[in-house]
């Protein structure tokens, strides 16, 4: 099972889309500076021819001046029409619809609702209007706006998506050597603590009591084992989950109030998959732990396992009060709990022993207000 970030993906989107966004900016601004360049090279030669034909008495240099300012506005397009609405003069303005009497009627009605129309008055009985649109100097420029906005967001994201990463990344590093360092604390009176029993065996002590003392000092170890395995990568060997979840269930199972009706479904056939045995008993005990929390410490939890072609699931499932939709994501953050007393960290630590350290998926499967929620586990198959 391929597994990819969410967080990585969105970071590496935005990143990719404020290049794009921005280096098409660039273009358009070019584009748009050259543009108005022309135009306003365009103007002074209107300007000057008009000084001229100003100064000159050569009716010829009116003509000119007529004519450069026709050819001039070759960029704005335009229809004008006679008193009965009939069109005399079309410019810039698309060949295709040019050639298409429909669309260069409903292309007028546009014009029409651009701008108010300028009155041409050639005679008192002859008068024509102008119907023009926006260039696509003017064009460009209304979405220059919307652009820059759009960047400034994407920006704010990705600087966002870095602070929050690293802050995330700092208070990983800070629980790994929490976690380390209470490994190494315990480790030194769990050592005494296997003398003295060894002490006690020779002082001829009820060995049922020996006994009881050496099972708690083992769940010690286990428990430093797997904290010891915090932020370092877990070597994965090819168990039956099978028998892993079975040793996890028997475990549980004797250690909790009768009033909590445990039950189990296994396949019978082995089945393997690449597992760490400490860190995947560490989280069928915190699915459990939150299941009886869920149900108050009285009902049913079972937990069942099957497989598929490619993967098996692990389903806990609980009697408890349940899950709002809404917050099936939610009770895998860190801090999430519904509990006076806890931190919040069993189900985000079950999230990331699955998804991180076995390449899994843990999900709400299903929940129901008071009626109870099942859990699952995704692990992919290997052949042995």
């Amino acid at each position: 099972m391929l597994k990819f970030n969410p967080r990585n993906i969105s970071k590496g989107f935005i990143i990719t889309a404020i290049i794009i966004i921005i280096l098409l900016l660039f273009w358009n601004s070019k584009t748009f500076l050259d543009r108005l360049h022309k135009v306003e090279r365009d103007n002074m030669e209107v300007w000057a021819q008009s000084q001229k034909s100003f100064i000159s008495e050569n009716r010829n240099d009116y003509l000119e001046l007529n004519l450069l300012i026709h050819t001039s506005y070759n960029h704005i397009p335009m229809i004008t029409v006679d008193q009965n609405n009939k069109i005399t003069l079309k410019a810039n303005i698309p060949e295709k619809i040019v050639s298409n009497g429909k669309l260069l009627n409903e292309y007028l009605e546009g014009l029409k609702k651009e701008n108010p129309p300028i009155k041409i008055k050639i005679t008192d009985n002859n008068v024509h209007y102008l119907y023009y649109g926006a260039s696509p100097i003017l064009t460009k420029l209304k979405y220059y706006p919307i652009a820059i906005v759009v960047v400034v967001l994407l920006l704010g994201g990705v600087v966002y998506s870095f602070f929050t990463t690293s802050k995330i990344s700092e208070q990983n590093k800070l629980w790994a050597g929490m976690a380390k360092e209470t490994a190494h604390q315990i480790g030194t009176p769990l050592s005494s603590l296997v003398g003295w029993t060894e002490i006690l065996m020779v002082e001829n002590v009820n060995p049922d009591y020996i006994q009881e003392m050496k099972k708690d000092i083992n769940r010690l170890q286990v428990i430093t084992e797997r904290f010891s395995k915090i932020g370092s990568a877990p070597k994965l060997e090819h168990l039956d989950i099978v028998r892993e979840t079975q040793d996890a269930f028997d475990y549980l199972s004797s250690r909790y109030s009768k009033l909590i009706d445990f039950s189990i479904r296994l396949p019978e056939q082995q089945i393997n998959v690449a597992l760490n045995r400490q860190l995947y008993s560490w989280t069928i005990e915190n699915l459990v732990k939150n299941g009886i929390d869920a149900m108050k410490g009285k009902g049913a939890l079972s937990i069942r396992v099957f497989e598929e072609k490619q993967y098996v699931k692990i389903q806990v499932i609980d009697t408890g009060s349940g899950i709002l939709k809404r917050n099936y994501n939610t009770v895998f953050e860190p801090g999430y709990t519904t509990k006076t007393r806890g931190w919040g960290l069993g189900l985000s630590l079950a999230k990331r022993i699955v998804e991180e350290y076995h390449n899994g998926h843990i999900k709400v499967k299903a929940s129901e207000k008071g009626r109870g929620t099942t859990f699952q586990i995704s692990l992919e198959k290997v052949t042995i």
